[in-house]
């Protein structure tokens, strides 16, 4: 089924190439259009016709703004935004524009590169996906625009050595995809032309990125300096107490938070949970509802998955306020659905939490393995394809200037300032009530209709 859809969208992208030139070649303004003899009497001329009157102002274009908590944005090096005069430095609608309308076609063709290791054994599935996403958006907003798709393995010289060619070749490169490959790129003097990198460079706090060089991936860390915002907004003053279960990508995710909490002026303490096989320990389990019935405090920072947060909850009920991040949300289908993880609050995609969204609904769900179900993981990747290609189309068309877009992966915006391109993405609240994830805050209550007194 996979290779099926792979086939069918490279097929897509080669009629897509193909049909650049579908002018006629008669036509008038072409190459070989014929050319009218000089030889003949000229015609009578032929009245002026009468004036066209003015056409109406066009209607403002509309687009769905997507609802954001009261978060902290950060640039693509992880650090907060400083705040605007007199404004806070948040996500808010109070200090973010509104989303800019598509850029309009402007007539030329632009050549994009998509640069990704389709041939690579680890991450050849996840850059199929995220291709399939690309494409996805290119279908739909494909006018002026063709797209080369560049495949690579996993060396650091293959992908040198195929972007280097692509950007002599195309006008902006979208890619690579690994954090490896991100950082070979970084550190090289290569990105001459706008560049969209799918992943963020190791030490992308302490380098210098190239000029041109965009990097929109996605980020757990971002995600969880975002969710301590949204708390401490919401919990002025409370402590923190942070949860993991000691996994690198657990750690990392701890760590932000615990970051951003300190910054935010908060008190915080952090417990590293023991597991097996993902299993939290219940001795563990034990000390931690002692340690919370004594000394309770404000509210809990999960850093835990799906399934170890159920058991959290379960362990120690749900009086304390609990936050997480899109490791919250093992996606549609997955892991036990009931009320432990009522009232857990989380970020994560609009694609993920709003799938009745405008914004969202326009695409095409991504193929699903005919004898499973793609994970969270996976659609996230599926979602960041398609807000790759809208965001090269509007770096493209709008050269050097700033805009924002309402994407699937959350509100984007893209602005220029010292010699760096700046990327905000700011995600999607969501809450669970009755067993399943929804937007945050939640939609209230439709009131039933009592029937009428006779």
């Amino acid at each position: 089924m996979l290779a099926n859809s792979v086939k069918l969208l490279l097929v897509c992208a080669a009629t897509g190439m193909l049909s650049a030139c579908s002018t006629p070649c008669d036509a008038p303004g072409q190459l070989c259009a014929p050319i009218e003899s000089n030889t003949r009497p000229l015609p009578p001329p032929k009245p002026l016709p009468p004036p066209v009157p003015p056409k109406p102002p066009a209607p403002e274009p509309v687009t769905f703004a997507v609802a954001v908590p009261n978060i902290t944005s950060y640039d693509e090096n992880g650090a907060p935004l400083a705040p605007v005069k007199g404004k806070p430095a948040t996500g808010t609608q109070l200090d973010m524009p509104a989303a800019t309308a598509p850029a309009p076609a402007d007539g030329n063709l632009h050549h994009i590169g998509l640069l990704l290791p389709l041939r690579s054994t680890t991450l050849g599935p996840a850059a199929e996906l995220l291709r399939a996403g690309f494409m996805a958006a290119y279908e739909r907003d494909r006018s002026g625009f063709e797209v080369t798709v560049i495949d690579t393995g996993d060396g650091s010289s293959d992908v040198l050595n195929k972007f280097a060619q692509a950007q002599e070749e195309q006008d902006i490169v979208v890619g690579p995809l690994s954090r490896s490959a991100v950082t070979a790129v970084a550190n090289s003097d290569l990105v001459r032309k706008p560049t969209i990198a799918l992943n963020h460079p190791d030490n992308r706090g302490e380098a210098r990125l190239p000029e041109k060089m965009l990097v929109m991936g996605l980020s757990i860390e971002a995600e969880a300096r975002q969710v301590a915002a949204w708390a401490a907004s919401e919990q002025p003053g409370a402590s923190a107490l942070i949860l993991s279960a000691g996994s690198p990508s657990q750690r990392r995710t701890s760590a932000a938070f615990k970051q951003e909490w300190l910054r935010q002026g908060g008190k915080v303490d952090v417990v590293e949970l023991s597991a097996v096989n993902g299993y939290l320990s219940d001795a563990d389990m034990v000390q931690l509802r002692a340690r919370l019935a004594s000394t309770p405090p404000g509210l809990l920072f999960a850093a835990l998955d799906a399934d170890q947060a159920r058991q959290l909850r379960v362990a120690i009920g749900s009086d304390l306020p609990l936050y997480g991040t899109s490791s919250l949300n093992p996606g549609a289908g997955r892991g036990a659905s009931g009320p432990e993880l009522d009232g857990a609050r989380l970020l994560d995609l609009p694609w993920q939490v709003q799938r009745d969204h405008p914004q969202v609904m326009v695409y095409p769900q991504p193929p699903q393995p005919a004898d499973s179900r793609l994970t969270a993981d996976m659609e996230r990747l599926y979602a960041l394809g398609i807000d790759a290609f809208r965001v090269a189309r509007e770096v493209a068309l709008r050269p050097n200037a700033p805009f924002t877009l309402d994407g699937v992966t959350g509100r984007l915006a893209v602005r220029f300032e010292d010699g760096q391109t700046i990327f905000e993405r700011t995600e999607q609240a969501a809450t669970y009530q009755q067993g399943a994830l929804g937007t945050w805050p939640p939609a209230a209550p439709t009131p039933v209709a009592l029937p009428q007194v006779q």
